[in-house]
């Protein structure tokens, strides 16, 4: 069971909530990176197989693994299995926490979301083994979402410290995943596809989760479309150009002016030999969610698998649609389950309580559904760990406000101090599943009843 504390979520509120929680169950099921990487990746007949692709074990060099990410420590365990003695090295860096180890891959522990020293460390050792491997080598890359603060190699001219402040800006302004990233492609030495030069000669297999809204091959192995100007503009865009530290100023401006400093692009990968495996994304989890939904007779829709905005007005958003689904039903009858994946961001400003996107979203809808008896809204962030909190996300429904209210809760107040973990706690309405062996962004479900 991935939810852990299902009985305590249904035994309250609308009778509905088990059909919201099974098709999240299911739904993240569809994506475990474990079994996808078990499925994608074997040994048959003295060739290794991976996909498509297919290789003679007598051809192949050295095996090497590398890589990061909330959900590569499941790429990793399957790998391990799978190839065992074959791996000559490996070297994962996963989220602060994670206490299991593995026999042929080095298990390295990095902070996350704020980059730390034991994830600069990591890297310099992935680094090692891309520069050991040489022509006829393999090397896996395993790639999941949050690699790009696990894996922190700032270049030479800029500190860990600096790259900690940048990122801690940029998670408070609200900027998306695309832009974070886009900054931060661009103050690393190994990102935006530069570990894939230190890699060539050997074969290069990137085995990747995506958790990008725009759902193509991302990592450090795979060639970067942004630029040092798209990276400038971002923190503009935001207000944080004066605010970075002057070492990122200074580099992103000499950037701009000598073309040898940018990110390598498609052309630049003409000579290597590299293969981009999806494991799992946001379109394969969001169609195992309609599949359970239709299993359970409910008549099931995908709205998107591009959901982006500031979580607490997509929250309001999505409760209308839930009404006008329950009132109208338009765009579709009840009783239904709509779908919505993608990923929503929080803007914190002043000092601020605990919580995340998940939360922040789920709690806004409940303010709009108030006293309905058939609208139950769950969303989760499908890592597990939504925002710097343990709790996945959060699950309401029309009875959700006046529980608040009973129990001295104010959802408005909790909403604007960004303090929702506390309030999901108290209302016994926080999804528990610890790691789910995945990260394909969010998941947002809305159950309208007849």
């Amino acid at each position: 069971m991935i939810i852990k504390n299902k009985k305590e979520l249904c035994s309250h509120g609308n009778r509905k909530r088990d059909v919201a929680l099974d098709v999240v169950e299911c739904a993240i099921k569809a994506v475990d990176a474990y079994e996808a990487t078990k499925k994608m990746v074997r040994i048959e007949n003295g060739k290794l197989i991976i996909g498509a692709l297919k290789c003679d074990l007598s051809e192949i060099g050295d095996i090497y693994v590398i890589g990061g990410g909330k959900a590569t420590f499941s790429i990793a365990k399957a790998l391990d299995e799978i190839l065992g003695e074959r791996i000559k090295r490996g070297v994962v860096n996963v989220k602060k926490g994670e206490k299991r180890r593995l026999k042929h891959i080095e298990v390295v522990e990095a902070g996350h979301p704020i980059p730390d020293e034991m994830g600069v460390e990591g890297a310099k050792e992935m680094i090692n083994i891309a520069k050991q491997a040489k022509e006829g080598d393999v090397v896996f890359c395993a790639i999941t979402g949050g690699a790009s603060a696990l894996m922190p190699l700032p270049v030479a001219n800029i500190s860990l410290e600096d790259k900690k402040k940048v990122t801690e800006l940029l998670l408070k302004c609200g900027a998306t995943i695309d832009e974070i990233n886009t900054v931060r492609n661009h103050i690393s030495a190994i990102k935006g596809g530069r570990l894939a030069k230190y890699i060539h000669p050997a074969e290069i297999v990137n085995l990747i989760v995506i958790d990008e809204i725009a759902g193509r091959p991302w990592g450090p192995t795979v060639p970067d479309m942004s630029t040092f100007k798209d990276a400038v503009n971002v923190l503009k865009k935001y207000d944080l150009w004066e605010n970075v530290p002057d070492k990122v100023r200074e580099h992103l401006k000499r950037g701009i002016s000598d073309p040898s400093l940018e990110t390598p692009k498609p052309e630049d990968f003409k000579d290597i030999n590299v293969h981009n495996v999806i494991l799992a994304d946001n379109e394969i989890m969001c169609e195992a969610a309609k599949k359970r939904a239709e299993e359970l007779g409910f008549k099931s829709l995908i709205l998107t698998t591009k959901l982006e905005g500031e979580s607490r007005e997509t929250g309001i958003v999505l409760a209308s649609i839930a009404k006008e689904v329950e009132e109208k039903g338009r765009p579709i009858e009840t009783p239904c389950v709509l779908i919505l994946g993608g990923e929503t961001t929080v803007t914190i400003s002043g000092s601020c309580g605990k919580g995340g996107p998940s939360q922040e979203l789920v709690l806004g809808t409940a303010l709009k559904i108030a006293g309905s008896e058939r609208i139950v809204i769950a969303s989760i962030d499908t890592d597990g760990t939504d925002g710097p909190t343990e709790i996945a996300g959060g699950i309401v429904d029309g009875y959700t406000l006046k529980r608040a209210e009973e129990k001295g809760i104010d959802i408005f107040e909790s909403l604007r101090r960004h303090n929702t973990y506390e309030a999901l706690i108290k209302l016994q309405d926080a999804i528990i599943t610890g790691s789910t062996g995945t990260n394909v962004m969010d998941l947002n479900v809305i159950v309208v009843t007849n």
